[in-house]
């Protein structure tokens, strides 16, 4: 395992390793799309939001800021009126979207073979072998009270 100058291994295992903070950090689903987003180039929050389809402003603003504190992004304000915010990865940032780069990759080729349950509705392209949806049954939770 990989150990720190102090000679410290890490493990992410470990809930008291700092690698486990960071790895919580860039699984978060708007984390890793906004890394994502941030591939191609600096962007303005207008655009982030845009290519982020369903954040929240809240959200998205709580994401960058975690991400800016964290090294993965630089936040640049350009003095005008109004004022020019842009958005960019950082060396550490551009590191991480490799791997992230992977994960989408992986989702997207394989979300056809998540069981139906585990999809939102909508969420899934629809299948081309033209069957008809059956309705679902409710699942079994026990004996009412």
């Amino acid at each position: 395992m990989p150990t720190t100058s102090c000679g410290r291994t890490h493990d992410v295992y470990d809930a008291s390793c700092p690698c486990r903070h960071m790895l919580d950090l860039l699984a978060n689903k708007w984390s890793a799309l906004a890394l994502g987003a941030l591939e191609d180039g600096p962007r303005r929050f207008g655009a982030l939001r845009t290519k982020l389809d369903g954040v929240s402003p809240k959200v998205l603003t709580a994401t960058l800021r975690r991400l800016e504190e964290h090294g993965l992004i630089d936040r640049t304000v350009y003095p005008a009126v109004p004022l020019h915010v842009e958005y960019s990865l950082t060396p550490l940032g551009r590191d991480a979207c490799e791997p992230l780069a992977l994960l989408r990759r992986w989702v997207v080729d394989n979300i056809e073979r998540f069981p139906e349950a585990v999809v939102p509705a909508g969420a899934r392209a629809p299948s081309r072998a033209g069957s008809i949806a059956q309705p679902r049954r409710p699942r079994n939770v026990g004996p009412p009270d």
